[in-house]
């Protein structure tokens, strides 16, 4: 089955639920720690941030960053980041990330809550992109949910890619596409398509450090 579609009722959903997007931020204290997690993490140099959302992250790598390109392909959610980023250091691109290209390398290429956007046949060209993306002895840094967090998805069943069912507050429903990760699974993934990777638990989510094998294309 061809995941198109489903990858455009994932993109509805953003756009549409743009408005209710920070609300997990406010409700919930595992996400404003995983927040402050990033001052720990080695993030420096020329930042590449995709699927930025709203720029929650955004203004914390740019404490951090000599520069922050922050990429994501809802013009609804890039407005709200805008608004809420007042570094001149950070430049937002609206763009597919399942299209787009990085023109240009950098130290540092992070996403939040992405990786499990990703449907998993998608997963080699995606990390292929971030590789093209990364300066050499640069970093991929990731956080996402852990397995844990299924409990808390309306899982379904028979679609093209692992996938959830979200609902905003006029009642409109979409599915998405969410791969709940586990650690051990995607090292391992990853480990295949050439990369060095660290990946630890927070909570319920997962925080991931990974590099480009030397030996690697």
């Amino acid at each position: 089955m061809d995941d198109d579609a489903l990858l455009a009722e994932q993109m509805a959903y953003y756009r549409a639920g743009a408005a209710e997007y920070d609300r997990p931020y406010a409700e919930y204290k595992d996400l404003q720690k995983l927040l402050a997690v990033v001052d720990d993490l080695p993030i420096a140099g020329d930042v590449l941030e995709l699927a930025c959302g709203t720029g929650q992250w955004t203004p914390r790598l740019a404490a951090r960053a000599q520069s922050v390109t922050a990429v994501d392909a809802a013009a609804e959610v890039l407005a709200l980041a805008r608004a809420r980023t007042v570094s001149p250091s950070v430049q937002f691109l609206e763009a597919d990330l399942f299209e787009w290209q990085p023109p240009r390398r950098y130290d540092t290429v992070f996403f939040a809550f992405w990786l499990s956007h990703v449907p998993p046949s998608r997963l080699p060209g995606f990390w292929s992109t971030v590789a093209a993306a990364l300066a050499p002895g640069g970093k991929a840094i990731f956080i996402d949910d852990g397995p844990a967090a299924a409990e808390e998805e309306e899982v379904l069943a028979n679609q093209p890619a692992p996938a959830a069912l979200r609902r905003l507050d006029d009642g409109s429903q979409y599915r998405i596409v969410k791969v709940f990760h586990d650690a051990r699974t995607l090292t391992d993934d990853l480990t295949a398509l050439g990369w060095s990777v660290h990946i630890r638990p927070m909570g319920g989510n997962f925080i991931g450090i990974a590099e480009p094998s030397t030996t690697s294309g």
